[in-house]
């Protein structure tokens, strides 16, 4: 089972309205501006629960496509060309202080599920304003690769090979996130920043996204039967992948006043689980060979590993703990008493245990932009 966190798609925004902002000097740049705002409009009802569209309506306008997240990934596909276009324009015009001006008038809002505290019932979920056209570009991009982590979980039951793919090309949305979009914003960043908008967390998100492809991977190859040596390898690939995450997350803990606790346990648990299924595979490899004292050593660190998480905020990481402890209680219980009754192995003591190698195989699908470029002629 591969577990789920889905905060990175839980963002929210106030209305943006191009045209009553930036003054458009023909009818080509304004047409264009309104076309922007039409698009947005249809994300920000769909993220915010806003839309008064029926399913069977907005299965139709999608060209018959009924999952709720691959309409919102067209939308956004086509919302986002349009926004790079302008940010591209507007950036060229930086130093026309009407322009400006203009950017700051929009009044670009977004909420960060990311952040430690979202906001509560009586306030209402927490608003981020940053000033600058590029905070919505970069916000757009966040929920792009939300979205397509999402869809990827989504379609995991009935195609590994396109969820893998999917995970990999959300985590090649997150790095153009971090190496393009996010530096220029750095600078401007207030003190009260939302996690989503600093690069930093862009680079955490596409090494977590690796992890999960990593984690589909390695669930295909148990399917094939792979040899038990190498499955114990890719997944232990995983837990390198959610380490490196994590070793990121702790060395730019100043980037934020507060980050969500969950994605930290969720990494963590995921290593945990990951771990274990790869001594899991460490272990019976072992009992081929008869060596069934290194076997129960093996188990029992594990089990000791596994026993000491307690996954509480999902229904189903309890389950996916539950399965992988009575996993190897029942494996731990086969082995004690094999080697109890015949081989009588001295069983390790834990800096004698084998050190688990990793190997990662997946590497994220860089993001292409769109390279639409049309011009904006503004009233100035």
């Amino acid at each position: 089972m591969l577990l789920q966190f889905k905060d990175p798609l839980k963002l929210k925004t106030k209305r943006v309205v191009y045209e009553e902002t930036y003054y458009a000097r023909d009818s080509g740049t304004l047409e264009q501006l309104k076309e922007l705002s039409t698009k947005r409009q249809a994300i920000e009802e769909s993220i915010n629960g806003s839309s008064k569209i029926t399913p069977a309506i907005a299965r139709e306008m999608a060209g018959g496509v009924t999952s709720p997240v691959l309409q919102d990934l067209q939308k956004l596909e086509r919302y986002l060309p349009l926004l790079e276009n302008l940010v591209t324009c507007v950036e060229a015009k930086k130093d026309n202080p009407q322009i400006i001006k203009w950017t700051i008038d929009l009044s670009i809002r977004w909420t960060s599920p990311m952040s430690g505290f979202s906001g509560n019932r009586l306030t209402g979920p927490r608003y981020f304003r940053l000033d600058d056209l590029r905070f919505e570009l970069a916000m757009v991009f966040f929920l792009y690769g939300g979205l397509l982590r999402e869809l990827a979980l989504e379609v995991l039951p009935t195609d590994m090979v396109e969820s893998a793919t999917l995970f990999r090309r959300a985590a090649g949305v997150f790095q153009h996130l971090a190496e393009t979009v996010l530096p220029p914003l750095q600078p401007m960043l207030p003190p009260d920043r939302c996690p989503e908008a600093t690069v930093s967390m862009a680079s955490i998100m596409s090494i977590v996204c690796l992890a999960e492809a990593q984690a589909v991977t390695v669930r295909r190859a148990e399917e094939k039967a792979t040899s038990g040596g190498l499955l114990a390898k890719l997944h232990y690939g995983v837990v390198q992948f959610l380490e490196e995450a994590a070793t990121l997350l702790r060395a730019h803990i100043g980037d934020w006043n507060d980050v969500s606790d969950k994605l930290r346990r969720y990494m963590s648990i995921c290593s945990v689980l990951h771990e274990s299924r790869s001594q899991r595979f460490i272990a019976a490899e072992y009992t081929k060979i008869e060596r069934f004292g290194v076997a129960v050593g093996v188990l029992q660190y594990s089990l000791s590993r596994v026993q000491q998480v307690r996954p509480t905020s999902d229904d189903t990481w309890k389950i996916a703990f539950r399965q992988e402890q009575d996993a190897l209680q029942n494996m731990l219980r086969k082995c004690d008493n094999e080697n109890d009754f015949i081989w009588r192995e001295k069983i390790p003591r834990k800096d004698e245990l084998p050190v688990l190698e990793g190997l990662k195989i997946v590497a994220s699908i860089a993001y292409q932009p769109f390279g639409l470029d049309r011009e904006f002629i503004f009233v100035t």
